[in-house]
């Protein structure tokens, strides 16, 4: 299987896959705030990329990846929305990451509005997306093309977590 990856300047090439033997998840758990909110209190479609992009950012930092956001554009995003999330309501956001590729990972995410006011826990919104790797320092106003990820962000992608560094 491979995955299709955009460059930033648009154009489509396959990009071949590495395997992963584990799954890897990034979970974060919010509230939905007054900001979040339309004037009826119900969650804006924005707030579902921000959930996920929360959980994606625990997934990194789990595997040591701080430079990551800056240098990972998303060029793909789709979302399924399927039921409302209320302002107060607790939310739980997990993202997988799917595919591994030379300049490319495809992650799926979930979110969950967890139990309020006697209505029970319910998938609000599910979808998938595509980061692109991009070579840091260059002028955002020229088109760039991806590049591969870095030989050190796909080993720490790829180990095991029984394999986790210990901290000193």
């Amino acid at each position: 299987m491979s995955t299709q990856a955009g460059s930033a300047g648009g154009a489509v090439t396959a990009d071949p896959v590495t395997a992963l033997t584990h799954t890897l998840r990034g979970v974060h758990r919010t509230r939905v705030e007054w900001i979040d909110t339309d004037a009826a209190g119900i969650y804006h479609n924005s707030t579902v990329t921000r959930y996920a992009e929360a959980a994606e950012a625990e997934l990194m930092r789990s595997r040591g990846l701080w430079q990551y956001f800056p240098r990972a554009p998303r060029v793909r995003f789709e979302v399924d929305f399927e039921a409302p999330l209320c302002f107060g309501q607790q939310v739980t956001a997990v993202v997988e990451l799917e595919c591994l590729g030379t300049a490319s990972m495809s992650f799926r995410f979930e979110i969950w509005g967890e139990e309020l006011h006697g209505r029970p826990r319910t998938r609000a919104a599910s979808g998938r997306y595509v980061t692109v790797h991009v070579e840091p320092g260059r002028d955002s106003a020229v088109p760039v093309s991806s590049t591969p990820w870095p030989v050190e962000w796909v080993a720490a992608l790829q180990r095991l977590p029984q394999e986790e560094p210990r901290p000193d």
